[in-house]
């Protein structure tokens, strides 16, 4: 049975679907892409149906990283259907704890921040580098790297 992993930051065009490419590139470069589902949504649905931004596209693409979600909202279902739900920081967290208030789910095993498995960070969320430069998208694609790293060794360790 397949691992099921779901990102999730606000609007579903810059840190998570940059999450979900790092994370699939990854599994790709280790030969584990037929053991988990991963997708990406916003706690927004403003950009539902659009592209990645394209300057993350961009950057990822300078490290060999293709983006090629769609942005999506993320919806009820979602809550049942991952096994990880991964938010880039604490107001998507509190929107998806939101969205599962009245649920029988353990939100605490299920649903987390993604640099909560990044070893060399002191951050505990992922700047949204929508109104920034360049470095803005490479920070957040170093800051996920090193997350997703962190994150399929603690997947790994437990099974």
């Amino acid at each position: 049975m397949k691992k099921r992993i779901l990102f999730v930051c606000l609007g579903n065009i810059c840190r998570s679907p940059a999450a979900e490419g790092v994370f699939l590139n990854l599994l790709s470069s280790k030969q584990l892409t037929e053991y988990y589902d991963v997708d990406s949504a916003g706690t927004g649905g403003w950009h539902v149906g659009s592209q990645a931004d394209s300057r993350m596209r961009y950057a990822a693409q300078k490290r060999g990283i293709n983006i090629l979600s769609i942005s999506r909202q993320i919806k009820q279902e979602d809550l049942y259907d991952y096994d990880l739900i991964l938010a880039m920081d604490n107001d998507n967290l509190k929107e998806i704890k939101n969205l599962a208030k009245g649920l029988n789910i353990k939100l605490d095993e299920k649903i987390k921040l993604i640099l909560s498995y990044s070893p060399d960070t002191s951050l505990l969320e992922v700047p949204d580098p929508y109104y920034g430069g360049e470095k803005g998208f490479e920070k957040v694609l170093d800051l996920l790297e090193d997350a997703c790293n962190g994150l399929l060794e603690d997947i790994t360790l437990k099974h």
